[in-house]
């Protein structure tokens, strides 16, 4: 494992982002409102984040609850907003009323980003044509990962997918780096690792204590290690 593997952390203030960093994180995904699965942080959040920390950063643009992309005028409003403030890094995903991408919608709000890298988020797993989907955004301007559980039931139902998927890796609409989130468990990491598959995204994980509380470097850590394929203290690869 020569490739040091991408983990991601969901941050939603600056004693998250500093924990995160503490214990080992690449990247942070800033949201706010996890009651909603995650909405656009405030300017002045995402500001003092970058202050605080030398992680990249992906910052959500959603403004509610659900895939339809909603007030398009409003979220281009606050892309260009971030990127005043100095926000270089995105997550988006928009899906029609039909289940299918809004193309219209995400090739709007990629226009104003301006070249910026972006993921496209966890509405992959709730549209009925996957490949389909990948081909329609194939070529979009700075869309470099798919966040993803392969499944809208998380990564023990999508494993089957992710597998196929990893192996499906540099083909055409295949190109971009698979970042596996959702329902992600320690015990899922070395299979996904043995198939190629090299970043990770964690939640809930990183807060043993529930969303109500901050991300514990504790548990980042322990990410960490396992996505790296370091022992534990018992000699077991986690």
């Amino acid at each position: 494992m020569s490739k040091r593997a991408v983990l991601e952390v969901i941050a939603l203030d600056v004693e998250d982002a500093v924990a995160a960093q503490a214990g080992g994180a690449d990247r942070l995904e800033l949201v706010t409102d996890m009651a909603a699965d995650g909405l656009t942080p405030p300017v002045a959040v995402f500001g003092g984040i970058r202050a605080a920390v030398d992680l990249s950063l992906r910052v959500m643009l959603r403004l509610t609850d659900g895939f339809a992309a909603g007030d398009v005028d409003r979220l281009v409003r606050v892309a260009d907003e971030l990127r005043a403030a100095g926000a270089d890094e995105f997550v988006l995903g928009f899906l029609d009323a039909q289940g299918g991408v809004d193309v219209a919608a995400v090739e709007r709000v990629v226009a104003e980003l301006d070249g910026c890298r972006w993921t496209f988020h966890r509405a992959l797993d709730h549209v009925g044509d996957r490949d389909a989907l990948r081909k329609q955004l194939d070529g979009l301007p700075g869309l470099d990962t798919y966040l993803t559980a392969g499944s809208p039931d998380g990564v023990d139902a999508g494993l089957p997918t992710l597998l196929a998927e990893a192996a499906r890796h540099g083909e055409q609409g295949y190109e971009q780096q698979l970042l596996v989130g959702g329902g992600l468990r320690l015990d899922h990491v070395p299979l996904l690792r043995s198939a190629g598959l090299d970043a990770f995204h964690i939640g809930g994980a990183a807060r043993p204590q529930g969303w109500t509380a901050p991300v514990s470097a504790q548990a980042v850590a322990e990410w960490r290690r396992a996505v790296d394929g370091i022992p534990d203290l018992t000699g077991r690869y986690i």
